[in-house]
């Protein structure tokens, strides 16, 4: 396998437009499953096409091993790439699909042979080495595109959004397939998508992106638990952090915020002193509004108007708007809630786990001033 080294990357595109890729640096461990998660056009695919050789470099360099790469041409880099689109070739059999990579590189018969009977136990695909394309399912091409990229055994495997054809049942199944991939090949994997639910169950790490830019890198449940950023805080989630305006107050060792009408109290542990009348964004996940208080100092009750009730069986998400605050407050209670749109409601906020972000967006930790 191999270490993949992401240094400076920038790309930019005639025109005058902003970059595609801004100064992307980012260090990828021998086996690791990293993921570049984002909205569209936040320069994740142009990052991944730019490591495959199949995008120009602008400036900055792509390492692999510690060779840089920026000028060997793709089929040399000893990458194999899995593409949103399965580009299989209609006319050939699952096995001379898999095969045809192997082929061309002028490996022995007998190796092809042994290579692709093993790729097809490991994905199932033995029984349909003989169909065409058109005779399968859209999991099942899926495969066989996998199985092109593993038959090859290359250092490195790219993913351009490979299950975003796929229905949702589909989308389940195969990631897990993926998953199953990695830990028993132990590859380094390199996986684009725009779906946080990919990102999180799939990640060794995950590099959020946004703009072009790094927003965040890390394991998947420290960026959810410590956003850097508004940005990553409302990206990971569904439904996202609420997000809302607020002001600090003199009470409270300059803890204490004042959100629409309501005054929310911070622990010290979530918050750093803030001078009176700061204009900061406290941030809470929907999972941290309860309908009643738990034993726990940090839960602070607030008044709220339910907006909207979205009973979903073993949950139920409510959204609610404070006094004096035109965005909405998400709440993830439990399936058997019983709130009715209009009415006014006592809800509570736990405190412990909330954030603060500064007024440029960045996150504000208890240690910072």
């Amino acid at each position: 396998m191999a270490v993949v080294t992401i240094d400076k990357l920038t790309k930019v595109y005639d025109r005058g437009h902003a970059p595609a890729a801004d100064n992307v640096s980012l260090d990828i461990a021998d086996g690791e499953f990293m993921v570049l998660l984002g909205p569209s056009g936040c320069g994740k695919t142009t990052t991944l096409r730019m490591v495959a050789g199949l995008e120009s470099i602008t400036s900055g360099t792509v390492s692999i091993d510690g060779r840089v790469v920026n000028q060997v041409p793709a089929k040399d880099r000893d990458i194999a790439m899995v593409f949103q689109s399965y580009a299989l070739y209609p006319h050939m059999s699952v096995k001379d699909n898999l095969a045809f990579g192997l082929k061309r590189r002028s490996v022995e018969r007998a190796e092809i042979e042994r290579r692709v009977a093993n790729v097809a136990g490991i994905l199932g695909l033995a029984e349909f080495l003989s169909r065409k394309p058109h005779a399968l399912s859209g999991g099942q091409r899926q495969r066989v595109a996998l199985g092109r990229a593993i038959v090859r055994d290359p250092k490195v495997f790219l993913f351009d959004e490979p299950l975003s054809n796929l229905d949702a049942a589909l989308r389940v199944s195969t990631r897990g397939e993926i998953s199953a991939l990695h830990r028993r090949l132990g590859a380094t994997m390199i996986y684009v998508t725009h779906d946080q639910v990919e990102a999180m169950t799939m990640g060794t790490r995950i590099c959020i992106m946004n703009g072009g830019r790094v927003a965040q890198v890390g394991p998947p449940l420290d960026v959810y638990r410590r956003p850097a950023n508004t940005f990553v805080a409302s990206f990971l989630g569904n439904p996202p952090m609420t997000l809302l305006a607020a002001v600090a107050t003199d009470r409270s060792g300059g803890r204490c915020l004042k959100v629409g009408d309501s005054e929310i109290e911070l622990p010290p542990g979530r918050c750093p002193p803030l001078r009176p009348g700061s204009q900061v964004t406290f941030g809470i996940r929907p999972e941290h509004v309860a309908q009643s208080a738990a034993a726990n100092g940090a839960m602070i009750p607030v008044e709220a108007e339910i907006v909207r009730v979205e009973p979903l069986g073993a949950e139920t998400i409510v959204i609610a708007r404070l006094p004096g605050v035109e965005k909405l407050v998400f709440a993830r209670l439990p399936g058997d809630a019983a709130f009715a749109m209009g009415e006014r409601r006592q809800l509570f906020l736990d405190c412990g786990m909330a954030h603060v972000f500064d007024g440029d967006g960045g996150a504000l930790g208890a240690g910072d001033t």
